[in-house]
Parts: structure tokens; C-alpha cells; sequence
């Protein structure tokens, strides 16, 4: 059996990988919600990887409070500054969530790597 469907969007899905004890979720392209909160209650989460360039994603302002609610220990910006729609600012997005006491933020260069 087989079906198709025709869409004119996508479906936005974050998945959690636990890599050798260490949980990562990475937000993939959505936008704030609340049942963040209780994704990372139910599954506590080491380093976040959330978009911040808005348009298309969450902007960092959303992200702050994101970072908030999931209550990562790190948290790794991404889906921003590739194109002018979706610039933001980095550090500010670290110096919002690192002041609200929101986790630690890692700001990364283009094919830099990071080991939590």
C-alpha cells in the first residue's frame, strides 16, 4: 500500500540523541512552544542545539526563553548569519541566556568543533 500526500510546508521535528551518556537535542527548524519545558523534564538534556536567525526558525529572542524552559546545560546557536534574513547577534544570545542563568552558551565558527 501506498499514499501520498501534498503539502506546501514542512513539518518541524527536533530529535534527542544520547552519544556515549551525553544527550543532545537538537531543536531542528521550529519555533517556541511549551511542551519544551517538559521535553527536557522527561529528558534532561545536556547540550542544545537551537536556531536563533528567526524568519524561518525562532529568533534569539525566543531562544532565550527556549533555552529556559529545556534547561540544557550548554547550548550551541545555529540557523543563523548564512543569508541577511536570518542574521542575528551570537553573543548577544549568549550574554541573554548566560545572564538568565539559562546554561552555558557555545558560540562556534564555521566548522569549528566542540566536545561537551
Amino acid at each position: 500500500m501506498s499514499c501520498s500526500t501534498t503539502r506546501t510546508g514542512s513539518s518541524p521535528t527536533g530529535v534527542i540523541v544520547n552519544l556515549g551518556g551525553t544527550s543532545v537535542y537538537h531543536l531542528g527548524d521550529t519555533a517556541l512552544f511549551g511542551d519544551l519545558e517538559l521535553i527536557g523534564r522527561r529528558n534532561p538534556v545536556d547540550v542544545a542545539l537551537m536556531c536563533i536567525g528567526g524568519h524561518y526558525t525562532m529568533d534569539r529572542h525566543d531562544a532565550v526563553e527556549a533555552a529556559r524552559l529545556i534547561g540544557a546545560r550548554q547550548v550551541i546557536p545555529c540557523h543563523y548569519d548564512t543569508f541577511p534574513v536570518i542574521a542575528s547577534d551570537a553573543h548577544a544570545f549568549k550574554a541573554e541566556v548566560e545572564g538568565a542563568g539559562a546554561g552555558e552558551v557555545v558560540v562556534l565558527a564555521p566548522g569549528e568543533r566542540h566536545t561537551p
